[in-house]
């Protein structure tokens, strides 16, 4: 099969890790998510995942806790989270390696932007953790820095819905889901897409983002192969 986009970074939540459980890490969900990614990477992508940390910590549901030490703590969840999926892929014959933006060098590599490429140059998946390795940036705005350090055509936001509406679809039966969307809309209408901070590094280094659900991990294939789903973000 065709793919669109040659190489992607896939933007995966924590969340999304957790299932149905809510919290930390479910087994089979992770190993339905990965199965995705393998397909998706047997078509012929070059994939780099960006892990969230929100099934283990969210630094702003840390009551008192100083800011800086609180998101620190969120990218070492970050860090759990890319070696279980680092687990899951191996388990299904990929080569992996994983690569944090803070010093572990007894579990990782550290990131440097030559060796990620090279890797994905060789056919491995690198999964990139700790966010940027600064407190106050998100992992949405680590997804937008990456894309653009490794020269991503597109980011894949992996969500629990299946694009982006006009309001919590959940909540409201109404709402409105849209099929595509400038980076100036998100921003205006303050959408939840990307925090603004990564919204802007997309618009202005040219990155779009296809926002779908992962509850179907077989749309991170079809994604690759440039079929309509989700929410295609672009300027």
């Amino acid at each position: 099969m065709a793919i669109k986009y040659q190489r992607v970074l896939l933007k995966l939540s924590g969340e999304a890790l957790a299932g149905e459980r809510g919290f930390g890490i479910d087994t089979d969900t992770t190993q339905s998510i990965c199965r995705g990614i393998q397909k998706a990477h047997e078509m012929g992508a070059q994939i780099a995942i960006v892990v969230g940390g929100g099934n283990f910590w969210r630094g702003r549901s840390s009551g008192e806790m100083e800011r800086t030490r609180a998101d620190q703590i969120g990218m070492l969840a970050t860090t759990m989270n890319a070696l279980a999926v680092a687990d899951a892929l191996e388990q299904l014959g990929l080569t992996v390696r994983v690569q944090t933006a803070l010093n572990m060098q007894q579990v990782a590599e550290p990131y440097i932007r030559n060796r990620a490429i090279r890797h994905l140059e060789k056919g491995r998946i690198v999964i990139l953790a700790c966010g940027t390795g600064n407190p106050f940036f998100s992992t949405d705005t680590a997804s937008a820095l990456r894309a653009a350090e490794i020269n991503a055509d597109i980011i894949f936001k992996a969500t629990m819905v299946d694009g982006v509406y006009d309001k919590d679809p959940k909540r409201y039966p109404d709402a409105k889901k849209y099929h595509t969307l400038t980076f100036s809309q998100v921003l205006n209408d303050q959408l939840a897409v990307m925090d603004s901070t990564a919204a802007t590094m997309c618009r202005d280094n040219h990155l779009p983002i296809l926002v779908f659900d992962i509850l179907s991990p077989e749309n991170i294939a079809r994604a690759v192969a440039g079929e309509d789903i989700g929410t295609l973000v672009s300027e």
